[in-house]
């Protein structure tokens, strides 16, 4: 079996058995299994799910990442080794990034006697929930080390393409929930109750306004309602609606107007109305922010990689990546996986042609990093 062959083989072991954020026990045997046999020395950290391992010696430390997580979505893609796990679908790709990585790890380990340094290689859980991250750290997995890299494929871009950006790239993701809390009443006697549905509409509406009016056009954000949910039949006006929704910006000043903006509108409709509304805010991971040495420098080797590069646009997805930048420099790339479905979708089936080439970027990378750090 090439090189290649077996990357593959080891995806489509992966994309047969997906599990869900922290419930990767099996995704982690595997990818533990093979590592060890491959004779990689793996650290002992008190992970419950997710593999730290490493290679080379000496006291400069890069670390490369791959996330092991798959979605709760039901997988629609007519191929053999398609999901067997009904209701979980490895639809982001993390099954492709985990195998890229695997092949990065088998070639540094073929050189290990050339390395000046150390590469260590993190397949981390919950990247799905914005958890995974945090964990790894808190475990100690950046210890000592000096930067970070790690990639996401994208499924608008050709294989053989590669972006990145310095600076902000992927967004900060906050969730958002609304309950807004009216009087019950009798469908045909609305005037006895305070209709809480009206007030949710009106709610949505004056949310869409923030982005339009209380931000700067030549700034990014989305500010979107994406559940309402009220009453449980058709004659009687429900007491209660919640909403739930979505806060994405690249910038913390934005962020901060936006959250702002929509606890004012709140609590200017609920009194106008005479109701209440409650505003819950969950902060995700902040937004991605690339070190634009190490981006530069990401895209230098990809460029003598024989990538075709190009600036990424600004990405309005979250990326749990953005918190081990947080703590250390690095970068965060794309590379091209020529889906005709998008991420998070139930037919989202990523070219497999990408990885061996991935792999053999991110094992020259790590060799060309050490050289820099």
């Amino acid at each position: 079996m090439s090189f290649a062959e077996q990357l593959i083989d080891w995806r489509r072991e992966l994309h047969q058995h997906p599990e869900l954020s922290l419930q990767e026990f099996e995704t982690t045997r595997r990818i533990r299994h093979w590592l060890e046999s491959a004779g990689l020395r793996l650290l002992p950290l008190s992970l419950p799910t997710g593999v730290v391992a490493e290679v080379g010696s000496g006291e400069k430390v890069i670390a490369l990442r791959a996330d092991i997580d798959a979605l709760p979505i039901e997988e629609a893609v007519d191929v053999p080794f398609a999901s067997r796990n009904p209701g979980v679908m490895h639809a982001c790709g993390h099954d492709v990034h985990s195998s890229v990585m695997l092949g990065a790890a088998l070639l540094l380990k073929q050189k290990e006697p050339q390395l000046t340094g150390r590469v260590r290689i993190l397949f981390q859980p919950a990247e799905e929930n914005f958890g995974g991250a945090k964990r790894l750290i808190d475990a100690g997995a950046l210890d000592d080390v000096s930067a970070i890299f790690g990639m996401h494929n994208e499924p608008g871009l050709p294989v053989g393409s590669f972006a990145t950006r310095g600076g902000a790239f992927y967004a900060n993701v906050d969730r958002f929930s609304l309950t807004v809390t009216g009087k019950g009443a009798h469908a045909a006697r609305p005037h006895e109750g305070n209709d809480a549905i009206l007030l949710a509409s009106q709610l949505v509406v004056a949310l869409q306004s923030i982005a339009s009016r209380n931000v700067n056009t030549l700034e990014s954000v989305v500010l979107s309602v994406t559940r309402i949910q009220g009453g449980n039949t058709w004659n009687v006006l429900p007491e209660h609606v919640e909403l739930e929704g979505t806060l994405r910006t690249h910038q913390a000043a934005v962020r901060e107007t936006v959250k702002r903006r929509v606890d004012d509108i709140a609590a200017g409709l609920a009194q106008a109305f005479d109701a209440n509304i409650t505003v819950r805010w969950f902060a995700g991971p902040a937004a991605l922010v690339n070190h634009d040495r190490w981006a530069t420098f990401a895209r230098d080797v990809a460029d003598w990689h024989g990538y075709q590069t190009q600036e990424a646009d600004l990405h309005m997805g979250g990326e749990d990546f953005a918190v081990y930048l947080q703590h250390i420099p690095g970068a965060f790339v794309s590379i091209g996986s020529d889906s005709d479905y998008g991420l998070h979708h139930p037919a989202f089936n990523p070219d497999e042609a990408l990885i061996e080439e991935a792999a053999r970027y991110f094992a020259l990378l790590a060799e060309k990093a050490l050289l820099q750090s």
